[in-house]
């Protein structure tokens, strides 16, 4: 039996068939290229590619990411010496980045785009040509009826174009045998939505792509009493896009003047406001108060308060008595109770031989035992600040040009000072401060004292023009989808046909997808048929 090949087909089939293999028609190049581009255009390979995009966005979520937090990723190549190189190298510390993200990102925007184009084309030419032809069978359709009428045919014809509205799309022939046929249709909002949708969808990967070459990002940790300047050089770190320049910056410094903070009775957070003097590029001063949910607008640029903590003042003096060390230190939080932990390098002293180092923690309200040994923080405010350090001699590794975490005391190379017990077993010498006291070091190394405890916050600005128009497009997609989900679109014919005996009324109705009102909407259209049928038989009967 001879196998099928479509007429069009018949001559390349012929010409293409060789012996022992079956004839038919070879893509070629130009074929395979585009059936590959309508696979990737169709709205299939759309939906694949955004359900990809945010699989592939998940590492994100899992693993720290350097331009956000580059010590936690430091911290974790660290802790992770066996697989962390291998994930660092196929890009998970830098998801956003990554080549396969921007791979997925390329040809979802291609894909989006190359669907969107002709799909809007094709709307246009729906909308500017109008609604369809009547159909000859109207029997085919579920939704359908069959009406008969004293009136005449200009009369049912004017009834029923005054019921359908302004919401159809109307179309009125008159054949040369007198039939009358009407065709109407509305929704087309509804593919105007789905197309608003997707341009949105594509609005916002342009401006999301845009924002992250043209954005900058800054994090500082200011003291009270000290400022800050929105310039890359006083950051302590700085993120910013390939297409950043200098002139975006929005001058201006602020300073630190005051934190406050409350709590619940339960040690919760309560209030978190920082008292700040903001100067402009201008000059201008004002003061202005920052607080977690209430960032600080500069210009374009938006501060945020993303955290807090203590600072005591120390001043650290060497053998020779001269002053090595001097200023705040940054103490972390390590719980609600703020029991906070730091460290203290002092390089100079003793002129570099040996150098001092100092392990600690900070107890802002101090709980001691009976013996006053101290064993933790009972409350985050400084109702009863105590300061407790471990000190370290020897060389600190600042002259090897390695990078160290300023929070934790690198100890290769230092020896602990110990104390004995009176029975000569020795234990790490810890040395007890309270605000405004001083301690000696063991063997006449200096003194160390605790002068103040103040407050810090670390501050977020960020600057991203990509922002608002985010917003603009999340609308408009939020717009367009809720358009294709609810408006119905439907088409209702009708064929009015004259006779002897009255006027005969076809109707038919058809929705794209399901449509439990469909029925509904062509009783409203038929229903002034039946009016005026009834009405004409009334007065028939009078």
């Amino acid at each position: 039996m001879a196998r099928y090949v479509p007429e069009g087909l018949k001559n390349e089939a012929a010409e293409s068939s060789e012996p022992g293999r079956s004839g038919g028609p070879r893509l070629g190049v130009r074929g395979w290229l585009r059936w590959g581009w309508r696979q990737l255009t169709s709205m299939r390979v759309a939906l694949m590619l955004l359900l990809l995009l945010a699989v592939v966005a998940l590492p994100g979520s899992f693993f720290p990411q350097r331009p956000q937090s580059p010590e936690a990723v430091a911290q974790y190549l660290e802790s992770n010496p066996d697989i962390g190189p291998f994930l660092d190298a196929i890009g998970m510390f830098d998801v956003y980045g990554s080549p396969w993200f921007s791979a997925v990102y390329l040809l979802l925007f291609i894909s989006l785009i190359g669907c969107i184009v002709p799909r809007t084309f094709a709307h246009v030419q729906a909308m500017r040509a109008g609604p369809t032809r009547v159909p000859r069978n109207f029997t085919r359709f579920p939704v359908s009826e069959q009406l008969r009428t004293r009136r005449t045919p200009e009369q049912v014809t004017n009834a029923v174009e005054s019921v359908i509205g302004r919401g159809y799309k109307r179309r009125t022939t008159t054949r040369d045998d007198g039939v009358i046929e009407i065709s109407a249709e509305r929704g087309y909002g509804r593919e105007t939505g789905n197309l608003v949708f997707h341009l949105a969808l594509v609005g916002l990967l342009i401006v999301t792509a845009w924002g992250q070459l043209v954005q900058y990002r800054g994090q500082a940790v200011v003291v009270e009493g000290e400022n800050m300047v929105n310039s890359a050089v006083d950051y302590d770190t700085f993120t910013s896009g390939a297409w950043f320049y200098t002139a975006s910056q929005e001058p201006f410094r602020i300073r630190l003047d005051e934190f406050h903070s409350s709590f619940t009775d339960a040690a919760r957070p309560d209030e978190f406001i920082a008292d700040v003097t903001l100067t402009r590029g201008d000059g201008e001063v004002s003061t202005e108060q920052i607080w977690p949910n209430g960032p600080l607008a500069v210009g374009s640029a938006n501060v945020y308060l993303t955290g807090n903590g203590y600072a005591p003042v120390i001043t650290v003096t060497d053998a020779s008595g001269d002053i090595a060390f001097s200023g705040p230190v940054l103490f972390l939080p390590q719980d609600t109770a703020y029991t906070s932990t730091g460290v203290i390098q002092v390089p100079d002293a003793n002129r570099g031989d040996p150098q001092l180092g100092f392990s600690g923690q900070l107890f802002p309200t101090a709980l001691r035992a009976e013996d006053g040994t101290v064993l933790g923080s009972t409350f985050p405010l400084p109702n009863d600040p105590v300061l407790i350090l471990n000190v370290w001699t020897g060389d600190l590794g600042l002259d090897a040009g390695l990078p160290q975490n300023l929070f934790v005391l690198d100890t290769d190379g230092l020896e602990q000072a110990m104390d004995t017990t009176a029975d000569g077993a020795e234990f790490p010498l810890e040395l007890e401060l309270e605000p405004g006291q001083t301690v000696d070091l063991p063997d006449g190394q200096g003194t160390v004292t605790f002068h103040d405890l103040r407050r810090f916050v670390a501050l977020d600005v960020r600057w991203d023009p990509s922002v608002p128009w985010m917003g603009v497009f999340a609308a408009l997609a939020f717009a367009g989808l809720a358009a294709s989900l609810f408006l119905p679109r439907r088409r209702i014919w009708l064929r009015i046909e004259p006779g002897a005996s009255g006027t005969v009324v076809h109707a038919a109705a058809l929705a794209r997808g399901d449509d439990p009102g469909l029925q509904r909407e062509l009783d409203r259209v038929t229903s002034a048929v039946r009016k005026k049928r009834k009405k004409a038989e009334t007065t028939q009967d009078d």
